[in-house]
């Protein structure tokens, strides 16, 4: 009888000891990690969690926290906050840019693109929001994504002058100045009054007017 009881206790030390071991290990390792990461932003990451304490559905909290962890590598932190931040602001569009570039930087491409599918569907409503995802992306310089964003605005909204700058300005910014040339010229058709659209197809070599009544306000040479 007691050499029974000595093998379960015997049994149940191992069993402790092993289990002490792995968490140790598993910790060890997090700290590890922790300690390996920069920390830039821990000061400034106190003061939002503190704010977190007070109100925990802040959108705009969680966004800033997201960032902050995202300078300092801190993905997993970084991808909670921005998730929390659209679940307390389902249309937050720098929080949706910001999740979908968070995507491509870990290499999930797939997922990435599915995400931003998702987000500039949800903008079909309004030509507002279709462009304000697409700065957003143009901030987080998620480019393919920006595109199909003004891209989206020319065929749903295709008179207003906007998503046509857009997309003139987008091309600029790739160097392929004769596909921006023709997305300014019909920004410029439909609202001649823009003086900076003017000026770019000016240095496109591009001679603009003011437009009498009937016209478009475009030269054409020769």
């Amino acid at each position: 009888m007691m050499d029974r009881k000595k093998r379960e206790a015997l049994l149940v030390a191992v069993l402790l000891v092993l289990v002490t071991a792995i968490v140790g290990c598993n910790g060890g390792e997090a700290r590890r990690l922790e300690r390996a990461k920069p920390q830039a932003g821990a000061g400034e990451r106190a003061a939002l969690l503190a704010k977190l304490e007070l109100r925990f559905e802040n959108p705009d909290v969680h966004f800033e926290l997201a960032q902050s962890y995202r300078k300092d590598g801190l993905w997993r932190q970084a991808k909670y906050h921005y998730e929390s931040a659209l679940r307390f602001d389902p249309i937050n569009r720098a929080a949706q840019a910001a999740v979908v570039k968070l995507l491509l930087d870990r290499g999930r491409q797939g997922d990435a693109d599915t995400r931003a599918k998702e987000y500039i569907k949800q903008t079909q409503y309004s030509l507002q929001e279709t462009m304000k995802l697409g700065r957003a992306f143009e901030e987080e310089h998620a480019g393919e994504y920006r595109l199909a964003c003004y891209q989206q605005a020319v065929r749903l909204w295709p008179e207003s002058p906007e998503g046509h700058k857009a997309m003139g300005c987008y091309y600029l910014s790739k160097n392929e100045n004769d596909m921006a040339k023709e997305c300014l010229k019909q920004s410029f058709r439909l609202d001649p009054s823009q003086a900076e659209v003017a000026g770019e197809l000016g240095r496109l070599g591009v001679i603009v007017t003011l437009p009498r009544s009937g016209e478009d306000g475009i030269d054409r040479p020769g």
